[in-house]
């Protein structure tokens, strides 16, 4: 099957097998793919927490709001963050890119303010969100991107000082009876000719 097709049979799923793991192989992998996201100048201002103790997910499932089952019945949950502090991020990319890349920082983000350099940088990490979305659906695994979470939450429970959460993703193995699946409930998307213009 191509690219196109999984891309068609892909859809947010809405509950999970929790008998549906996944392997520890397909796991690495994702890992992996995660950290060969894009970024602008290579920035790379993310953390990606993968959580599959029981424990820990029953944890952040209760600060799920509606998404805690999805959370409780995944084989794992990755947890997307960004650095939470500029100056944290400057001593990052001054210690591991090249001059022409920290030039483009001090000259075309960090004198935009520090709220603007914080948007940017959470930019970033959603480009590794679509990695991941595109990366699942070619290995055939489920995924539920959620930002209906508490992230202050999340960032207490995980304990991570220097990183602030800004969403999270389940993936496992859709339970057979989901009822978002697109032969029960088909994809709705706009006309192609409406997003997708030539000049």
């Amino acid at each position: 099957m191509n690219f196109l097709e999984q891309m068609k049979k892909r859809y947010t799923v809405k509950k999970y097998n929790p008998q549906g793991k996944i392997s520890e192989e397909q796991v690495a992998e994702l890992k992996e793919i995660l950290n060969l996201s894009p970024s602008s100048i290579n920035s790379q201002p993310w953390n990606f927490i993968f959580i599959n103790k029981p424990e820990l997910k029953e944890q952040l499932a209760e600060a799920s709001y509606f998404n805690k089952g999805k959370v409780l019945d995944s084989s794992h949950l990755i947890v997307f963050q960004v650095l939470r502090n500029p100056k944290d991020f400057e001593k990052q990319i001054e210690e591991n890119l090249p001059e022409g890349s920290v030039n483009y920082y001090r000259s075309m983000v960090k004198p935009n303010g520090e709220d603007a350099v914080r948007a940017w940088m959470g930019h970033q990490v959603y480009l590794s969100l679509g990695v991941l979305l595109s990366a699942c659906a070619a290995m055939g695994i489920d995924s539920t991107p959620m930002e209906g979470i508490e992230t202050e939450k999340y960032d207490d429970i995980l304990e991570n000082s220097s990183y602030k959460t800004l969403f999270a993703v389940a993936i496992g193995k859709r339970d057979e009876n989901d009822s978002n699946h697109p032969e029960i409930t088909p994809k709705r998307r706009l006309k192609s000719e409406m997003v997708v213009l030539e000049p």
